[in-house]
This record gives C-alpha cells, sequence and structure tokens, in this order.
C-alpha cells in the first residue's frame, strides 16, 4: 500500500512539473501547436503514471491474499497435523491397554507350577 501511495505522489509532481510551462505569447497560431502536444505528452504521463500505480495496487492485493492463502493452509495443516498426532496417542494407548489386559489374563488363566518334589539324601 505505501508503494501505491509513493507513487501516486510522484506522479502528481511530475504531473505538476509538467503543468507549470512558462507562458507564451499568443501572438501566432503555431505556437499554440507545442502547447497542445505538450498537454498531450502530460495527459498519456498522467495515464501511464495513473496505470501504474491501479497495476502495483492489484500486485500488492494479489500478494497479500497469496500470504493469507498461505497462512490459513499452514493453520490448517498445524490443526490436521494435531489432530493426528492425538489419533495416534488415542489408538496407542488403547493397544497398550489391550495388550496389558492380555497378559494379565494369561497370567492368572496359567496354573502354577508344582513345587518339585524334595531329594531324599
Amino acid at each position: 500500500m505505501k508503494k501505491a501511495i509513493v507513487t501516486l505522489i510522484a506522479g502528481l509532481f511530475a504531473t505538476a512539473a509538467f503543468a507549470q510551462t512558462p507562458a507564451a505569447p499568443a501572438a501566432t497560431p503555431a505556437a499554440s501547436v507545442p502547447a497542445k502536444v505538450e498537454a498531450a505528452h502530460t495527459k498519456a504521463v498522467v495515464k501511464a503514471d495513473a496505470k501504474e500505480a491501479q497495476a502495483v495496487v492489484k500486485a500488492d492485493a494479489k500478494e497479500a491474499k497469496a500470504v493469507v492463502a498461505a497462512k490459513t493452509e499452514v493453520a490448517s495443516a498445524k490443526t490436521e497435523a494435531t489432530t493426528t498426532k492425538a489419533k495416534a496417542h488415542h489408538k496407542t494407548k488403547h493397544t497398550k491397554a489391550k495388550a496389558d489386559a492380555k497378559l494379565a489374563s494369561a497370567t492368572a488363566a496359567a496354573p502354577t507350577p508344582a513345587p518339585a518334589p524334595a531329594a531324599a539324601k
């Protein structure tokens, strides 16, 4: 936005510089032809400056839009990653609990070994 303002201000100064032509005597009609040419030139320069300023504003808006879109994509990716991590953590916790339960039931169901008979001496 600052670039657009600077461009517009520079255009105004350029226009003011071209608009300050010295007063020519209006005695001959041939003298007014260069003034007309100068006016046409000034008008063309002003139009070109305005188009440039408009293009700069459009480019800045497009860039800002791209930055916002990128930030949105990053935020979305971060949210998605957080969700995926939470799901993985939950699934791992559930699997570990199942394995612990299976081990506990296997340990409880296993018969205890009988003590070995004492050897006679």
